[in-house]
């Protein structure tokens, strides 16, 4: 192997070496170390007191990294994603190893820790991939296969972006004719509250929206360091953003024997705790919950606003699943449709910023990562710096966009591709629902697992009854209990999920995160298997 010092024809490089004090020729190639061969070491001779000085070696020969595990940005290292972890990343070594022929007493690794319907076989909502296939390939527009109202669609979207093309940038804050059918789309669901364009922001996904309002509201040292408050059990982008930015978490924990209901007492608790040591300037609500599953009533959805307005934070609302509703007498109730009927004296003064994304819903579309945010009483001065904030990503991808689009201004009842679109909708979320419903009943029927009503979005988070000796062993791998669970389920079953562990949850509770997404008969596959496994996991550590 020839790592020599290859010289690039390049003016400023043959300046430099043919005009360096004393220049020498360079050595002959000398045979080095483990076979590398070497052609630098005169040029590094400090042939005068201005000349190149030779960097410190390491034994291998190579110089000290710049970037290394010291220099690095030590908040980054604080950074934890369990949704994408250590089981995950395991799972993927398993599935290589099937591949190579390795015998194991299964036959498939089967995820269930992560919402991407597609990948768990959900099919597209048609429409959808219509539209989309038309702005990608505008030649298609003359193809009869296509019905006229996916055509319509795609040639306003194309005519909106620069050369025709979703090949173009967009304006930072997104599209404006998208911007502009999201903010119609939002008063249509919130009965008729206006929705402005100009307070829209289309994202990347929900995710990249969530992280750019934490970066506008982190700011502070010490005592006046930004806190904002998050939900335990949480989605792991709240404390990861968080941990990265060096905000402070402000915990709150979810009641899990009132179906992960949200009490305002424990919110008074957590913020009266936190103004001790930090500035609380924002609360984050996920409804539906994720990874609880609860949907939170309108009633709780008032005294939270009201919490809001009496402690002056910040309202982040996570909305992601908001079709996804499936339990009897549960309903979806945005949190700006709630702040607006709750009158003036409240929608004059929160503060809110409320997301939604295709990846959820019946769309399932996680890979085009498409999303927005709509921001409510934002001062003037701070949305032009959150503009700006936006701008230095250039734009949300051009595809994300033009599926966001059609999500939020789908096929009207006069329209050639209604029929089928409300007959896909239906049944993706008529299935969900059922999954749902099946997989609280199954887990409940295993002694040592307790599953709330899985209520809504996609995920359940039932409780596990761990044995004292299971706890020990764990602590001696330097696991966390329910981390130990996961990854032994993993190992002898295909299964993954993820560790409560990894969510947060109370001290000396022990739970996992599961998706309901599996196509039905592989979802009857997975809770047979967990229900063997908790009982084989339970006789060996009793």
């Amino acid at each position: 192997m020839d790592l020599g010092l290859q010289i690039p024809d390049c003016p400023l490089f043959t300046y430099f070496f043919s005009h360096r004090p004393h220049a020498q020729k360079p050595a002959k190639v000398k045979k080095g170390q483990n076979g590398i061969n070497r052609r630098v070491s005169n040029i590094w001779k400090p042939h005068s007191k201005r000349g190149l000085q030779k960097p410190n070696m390491t034994e291998n020969g190579l110089g000290h990294r710049v970037l290394n595990m010291d220099t690095m940005n030590p908040n980054v290292k604080r950074v934890e994603y369990a949704v994408r972890g250590p089981i995950v990343q395991r799972a993927v070594q398993i599935e290589k190893e099937l591949k190579e022929g390795v015998e194991k007493p299964f036959t498939e690794v089967i995820k269930a820790n992560i919402g991407d319907a597609h990948a768990m076989g959900q099919k597209p909502i048609t429409f959808l991939r219509q539209v989309v296939a038309l702005c990608a390939y505008p030649d298609l527009l003359e193809d009869d296969k296509f019905p006229e109202d996916a055509k319509n669609r795609a040639r306003r979207i194309l005519q909106a972006c620069g050369g025709g093309s979703i090949g173009a940038y967009s304006v930072s804050p997104g599209i404006e004719i998208v911007r502009q059918d999201v903010a119609k789309y939002i008063e249509k669901r919130d009965g008729g509250i206006p929705s402005n364009s100009d307070n829209i922001y289309l994202s990347t996904g929900a995710s990249d929206a969530i992280v750019t309002m934490l970066k506008l509201l982190t700011s502070g040292e010490g005592k006046n360091r930004t806190g904002v408050m998050i939900s335990i059990p949480q989605y792991p982008l709240y404390s990861a953003a968080l941990a990265e930015l060096a905000a402070v978490q402000i915990s709150y924990y979810l009641d899990e024997d009132k179906c992960w209901s949200l009490d305002i007492g424990e919110l008074r608790r957590a913020v009266k705790a936190a103004r001790e040591h930090c500035n609380p300037r924002a609360l984050c609500i996920i409804n539906p919950g994720n990874p609880t599953g609860q949907v939170q009533s309108r009633q709780c959805i008032e005294d939270v606003i009201r919490f809001a307005a009496e402690e002056r934070l910040f309202l982040m609302a996570d909305e992601v699943y908001q079709d996804n509703v499936y339990a009897e007498g549960c309903q979806f109730h945005s949190f700006k449709k709630v702040l607006f009927e709750m009158g003036p004296e409240y929608s004059s003064v929160v503060e809110l910023a409320s997301f939604h994304s295709t990846s959820k819903c019946f769309m399932g579309e996680c890979g085009f990562r498409g999303g927005y945010m709509e921001v409510v009483n934002m001062d003037p001065e701070v949305k032009l710096q959150l503009t700006k904030l936006v701008s230095v990503r250039l734009c949300p991808p051009i595809p994300g966009q033009a599926l966001l689009d059609i999500v939020v201004n789908p096929p009207q009842p006069d329209e050639p591709s209604y029929a089928t679109f409300i007959k896909e909708r239906t049944a993706n979320l008529d299935i969900l629902a059922e999954k749902a419903k099946m997989t609280e009943q199954v887990l409940n029927t295993v002694p040592g697992i307790h599953c709330n009503p899985v209520q809504g979005a996609m995920y359940t988070f039932p409780r596990l009854s761990l044995p004292e000796k299971a706890i020990n062993a764990a602590k001696e791998k330097g696991q966390a209990p329910d981390m130990f669970y996961c990854m032994k389920l993993l190992e002898e079953t295909g299964i993954c999920l993820v560790p409560g562990s990894g969510f947060g949850q109370r001290d000396g509770t022990y739970h996992f995160r599961m998706t309901i997404l599996p196509a039905t008969e592989k979802l009857k596959v997975v809770l047979e298997k967990i229900r063997e496994f908790h009982k084989r996991f339970t006789e060996e550590f009793s």
